[in-house]
């Protein structure tokens, strides 16, 4: 079966590679189950499934063709398959609400709406295992002061701890890719660094902050504060890349208090 374009579909054939994204999963006790998104012909799949005395595997699979097919080659999935796009599957409603682990080679088509999709469920998922473009794995666990870092880095370690886990090169897919691609875990924090009731005034922040990186604070916020208080404080003089996860969610904190 060829992969297919409209569904972001590169297939990892090295076994090695998928042996070690099973593995990655640590679980610690915070879950019984695991959704792995886009299993494809099951290369990952697999592996999770020798795991199954950790936890139950769940697989998520959007292209029908697919799911005729682990059908076939994995009858123990039988009533485990959530056909249709992930990005519309009601996580809530998944295993009664209780917390599950993610995994997957993820699509690089949507892979920052899985990310998104993600912190909107964090509550319920203590932990990522995943695959990605290397230069969204980049955003995603590198710290302020670099060129790429930006809105998705931020927003997600606001809630989980990223970690690379290892790089993997174009000819370990088929078809290969035209990008580098990385494995990262996320792993929950005990407690986010911004409350929930707080996380979309933190949204509205580093959005507006990045969606001119190029400027100061003090142009960037004028939505947010004051004209006195972006006057007075150093880090107004500042990029949006010079300011650190932990100021970012200062900056929040002080936004609310002078509401």
């Amino acid at each position: 079966m060829r992969a297919k374009k409209s569904y972001g579909q590169h297939f990892l054939t090295n076994e090695h590679y998928a042996r070690q994204i099973a593995e990655a999963l640590q679980r610690t006790g915070k879950y019984d189950h695991v959704l792995e998104v886009g299993p494809g012909q099951g290369m990952l799949t697999k592996y999770l499934l020798e795991r199954e005395e950790d936890f139950t595997l769940t697989v998520s699979e959007a292209d029908r063709d697919m799911v005729a097919y682990l059908n076939v080659h994995y009858p123990q999935l039988a009533d485990r398959i959530q056909e249709g796009d992930f990005l519309r599957l009601r996580l809530d409603r998944l295993f009664g609400g209780e917390a599950f682990g993610l995994v997957g080679n993820f699509p690089y088509n949507i892979s920052s709406q899985i990310l998104i999709k993600l912190l909107d469920n964090y509550r319920q998922i203590p932990e990522m295992v995943g695959m990605f473009q290397k230069e969204v794995a980049d955003r995603v666990i590198i710290g302020h002061g670099s060129k790429v870092y930006g809105v998705i880095g931020v927003l997600v370690q606001v809630r989980y701890e990223p970690s690379l886990l290892f790089n993997v090169s174009r000819g370990n897919f088929a078809p290969p890719p035209k990008v580098e691609s990385a494995v990262i875990r996320l792993l929950r924090r005990e407690e986010p660094l911004v409350p929930d009731h707080l996380y979309g005034r933190f949204k509205h922040v580093v959005k507006s902050a990045f969606g001119q990186r190029r400027k100061m604070l003090r142009n960037s916020l004028k939505s947010v504060f004051r004209p006195d208080t972006l006057a007075e404080g150093e880090i107004f003089r500042r990029r949006p890349e010079q300011v650190s996860v932990e100021e970012f969610v200062a900056l929040t904190l002080q936004s609310a208090e002078e509401e």
